[in-house]
C-alpha cells in the first residue's frame, strides 16, 4: 500500500525516501538519475456510453463545455499546474534544470486518443514553460502497444485462460458484484430512481467472456453498469461543477469514495488479476525498463496513457494505490506512479523507488498546484530495490 511521504506545492520540496533497508546496507547518498512517470490523462468529460443506455434519473445529466471523452478547459490548467509543481521538485532533484533542458532530456509519449495527445501537450508546457517540448505519439489511426497491447495483438494472449484467471482471482462475477452491493444501492439512491430489481440501470446477468475475435474480453453486469456513472460522478465534482449538479446534489466527497469502489473493482476484472496484468502491463513494463537501463535515453520520460494503464503496472509490481479522497485502486485524472532510479554516490550502486503522486478531489476541483506523494513498495523487494534485481523481477512478470 502507499504510505504518504510529503505534501508537495509548486514551492517545490523533496521527495524523501522512506525506509527501505538495514542501517548497516542503506545507501548513504543518493542522486536521482532518471525519473520514468506513468500516467493517468487529465479531467475529460464522459465517454460516449459511460452511463449505460436505459440508465433511469431523476433529472438529466449535467451539460459539459467539450463534447464526450475530450479534456476540458479545467483539466488542461490543472495538467499544466501539477506539471510545474513537478518540475519544481525535479529542479530540487538536480534532475532538470532551472532553464530549458537539453534536446532529448524529456520525452514525453502519449497514446493516439484525443484527450491523452491533450494531456501530453498541456504537460509538456507545464514541466518546461516555453522551451517548445512537443509530445510523442503514433498516427491517429494507430493502435500503440505501449497503451493498448490486447487491441494491438502485442502478446500471446488467450482469452479463455484470461476468463478463467479473472473468475480464480475475483471468485466470480456475481461475487464480485455482491462485495459492492452496498455502493451499488448507494448509487441508485443518488440516481434518485427505483430499487435496482425495478430497473435503475440494466440489469444484465454478471458475466465475463471472450471477445468474439479473441483478443479481448467483455463484462457485462452490475460492475459494468455501475462503475462509469459512479466515475462520471467524480468527473462531475474535480472539473468544478456547481455542487447541485455533483450527483443533483446527492453525491458529497465522502459518497464519491464510496462510489469509486465501484470504478475501482472494474480494474479488478480488466488490470488486475495476474494473467490480465501481465499482458496488459507487458509492453509498457518493457519500455520503462529499457528506458531505465538505456545511459543515453532520457532523463525524464512520462508516459501519458489511462487509468488501465497505472492499475496494470501497480498490478505486475504487486503493490495497491492507495490516495486520499479516493478508493483503494481508483487512479485519479492526471495520477501518477513514479519510477526512479537512483544511483549511490559512494558505491555507485543503482537502486529503484516507487511512488504514486495524485492530488486530492478537493484541490483538482479548485485548481490548485499541492499533491500527496505517496511510497509504494514492489512486492518481492525492498522499497529502494536494487535496479537489477528490480529488472529481473519486473521482467518475470510480463507476458510474451
Amino acid at each position: 500500500m502507499a504510505r504518504p511521504l510529503l505534501a508537495l506545492f509548486a514551492g517545490g520540496a523533496m521527495l524523501l525516501p522512506g525506509p527501505a533497508l538495514s542501517a548497516s546496507s542503506r545507501p548513504k547518498g543518493l542522486a536521482v538519475e532518471r525519473v520514468v512517470m506513468v500516467m493517468r490523462h487529465g479531467i475529460r468529460a464522459p465517454l460516449g456510453g459511460e452511463v449505460p443506455d436505459g440508465t433511469r434519473t431523476a433529472a438529466p445529466w449535467p451539460r459539459w463545455p467539450v463534447e464526450e471523452s475530450r479534456l476540458t478547459p479545467h483539466g488542461i490548467r490543472a495538467l499544466e499546474t501539477i506539471a510545474a509543481a513537478d518540475r519544481q521538485r525535479l529542479i530540487v532533484q538536480r534532475v532538470l534544470p532551472r532553464n530549458c533542458a537539453a534536446a532529448g532530456t524529456i520525452r514525453i509519449r502519449t497514446n493516439v486518443s484525443d484527450r491523452t495527445i491533450a494531456s501530453g501537450e498541456a504537460y509538456a508546457r507545464g514541466i518546461a514553460p516555453g522551451c517548445g517540448l512537443a509530445p510523442e505519439h503514433l498516427g491517429a489511426s494507430a493502435i500503440d502497444p505501449i497503451f493498448e497491447p490486447l487491441r494491438a495483438r502485442a502478446t500471446r494472449f488467450d482469452a479463455n485462460e484470461a476468463v478463467a484467471a479473472i473468475e480464480r482471482f475475483t471468485g466470480g462475477m456475481a461475487a464480485l458484484a455482491s462485495r459492492h452491493a452496498a455502493a451499488i444501492a448507494l448509487l441508485d439512491r443518488v440516481l434518485g430512481c427505483a430499487p435496482r430489481n425495478t430497473g435503475c440501470t440494466p440489469a444484465l446477468p454478471a458475466q465475463v467472456r471472450p471477445a468474439p475475435d479473441g483478443h479481448g474480453i467483455e463484462l457485462q453486469g452490475p460492475i459494468r453498469d455501475t462503475s462509469g456513472i459512479a466515475q462520471v460522478l467524480l468527473l462531475q465534482y474535480v472539473e468544478g461543477l456547481p455542487r447541485r449538479d455533483i450527483g443533483w446534489g446527492r453525491a458529497d466527497p465522502a459518497t464519491l469514495v464510496r462510489l469509486g469502489a465501484l470504478h475501482a473493482a472494474l480494474f479488478d476484472v480488466f488490470t488486475r488479476s495476474p494473467y490480465m496484468a501481465s499482458h496488459q502491463a507487458s509492453i509498457l513494463g518493457r519500455h520503462v525498463l529499457e528506458t531505465l537501463a538505456d545511459p543515453a535515453g532520457p532523463r525524464i520520460e512520462v508516459l501519458m496513457g489511462h487509468d488501465t494503464n497505472v492499475t496494470a503496472l501497480a498490478a505486475v509490481l504487486r503493490t495497491s494505490l492507495s490516495a486520499p479522497g479516493y478508493a483503494m485502486d481508483d487512479v485519479p485524472p492526471g495520477a501518477a506512479i513514479l519510477i526512479e532510479q537512483l544511483r549511490d554516490r559512494e558505491s555507485g550502486r543503482r537502486y529503484v523507488r516507487l511512488s504514486y503522486r495524485t492530488q486530492s478531489p478537493e484541490v483538482l476541483r479548485r485548481g490548485g498546484s499541492a499533491a500527496s506523494i505517496g511510497a509504494l513498495k514492489m512486492g518481492g523487494c525492498a522499497r529502494l530495490c536494487p535496479a537489477g534485481r528490480f529488472d529481473r523481477i519486473l521482467r518475470s512478470r510480463l507476458a510474451e
